[in-house]
């Protein structure tokens, strides 16, 4: 009886650290799943950065998880910095990323990919994802025209889930639509004309404390199909539109532009940890 009791506690023990294991997602499938490495994938451009013709993925583009994100700790000034060399000043674009939450706090908006100057009307120029106000984690998506600020609420997000934010604008009918996880969460025109960011740069991830992966930028309008394209291909997908595409950072383990047209950002206070989605 004693013999079966003390193998009855082992096996116990046994599987509460099983289930512990498990809640931490040690035995996660995706855990033991290859990931793409950095630079995996890269656009190629044989005729060099800003050419169209010939264009093509090369490398590792299946979707694989990114063995790295950017990580931002939110306590002190960080971000990923692009210069003004993305010409996105055009009267049509879209932006997609990925972005995980770890917490909320109070501080500063908290800038997911912004580029522009965020200002009143009509000082302010260009378009932004934030969350704000901070301590209730509140995601808005927003342009600027002459009028207004057309931004949209998507309500409050949660911590440590990871979403999929993209908006698009069609300079030529003035009409603009906001994504998470690949549905709209609204659209419409705006009610006077884009401001476009001329000679700003571009920033990544604000004061905010969480990580950001796989930005890509689009001198384009896309389309709500060709925006849940870019969701079903997860955190690890490529782009679509490649003669349209301007800069794609997937910031995994560096801040490289890897869409062919060398807009490489630069990091402060940014790490890049494999440890990421638990």
């Amino acid at each position: 009886m004693e013999y079966l009791m003390t193998y009855g506690w082992a096996i116990l023990i046994i599987a509460v650290v099983l289930g512990a294991l498990f809640q931490l997602g040690v035995f996660n499938s995706s855990s033991f799943a290859p990931k793409a490495p950095p630079g995996a994938c890269q656009v190629f451009r044989p005729n060099g950065p800003g050419t169209i013709t010939n264009i093509n993925l090369m490398g590792v583009c299946t979707g694989q998880l990114p063995q790295y994100v950017s990580k931002f700790n939110g306590l002190n000034y960080n971000s990923v910095v692009v210069a003004d060399a993305l010409n996105l000043d055009s009267s049509s674009f879209s932006v997609s990323t990925w972005f995980y939450m770890n917490s909320k706090h109070y501080g500063d908006p908290y800038y997911i990919v912004q580029k522009g100057i965020w200002a009143a009307v009509p000082t302010g120029t260009g378009w932004a994802i934030y969350i704000y106000p901070q301590d209730t984690g509140t995601l808005y998506l927003a342009i600027m025209s002459t009028v207004a600020d057309a931004s949209r609420s998507y309500g409050v997000i949660s911590s440590k889930v990871w979403y999929h934010l993209a908006m698009s604008f069609n300079g030529t009918t003035n009409g603009y639509a906001f994504y998470v996880n690949g549905q709209s969460i609204y659209s419409s025109t705006l009610s006077g004309s884009y401001l476009p960011p001329t000679g700003s740069q571009l920033n990544m991830m604000r004061y905010l404390n969480g990580s950001l992966s796989n930005v890509q930028l689009y001198n384009t309008s896309l389309s709500a199909n060709q925006i849940q394209t870019l969701y079903l291909g997860g955190i690890g997908g490529a782009p679509m539109k490649l003669q349209n595409l301007v800069g794609w950072w997937p910031l995994n383990g560096n801040a490289n532009d890897y869409s062919g047209n060398n807009n490489n950002g630069v990091p402060t206070n940014v790490v890049f940890t494999s440890q990421y989605g638990k």
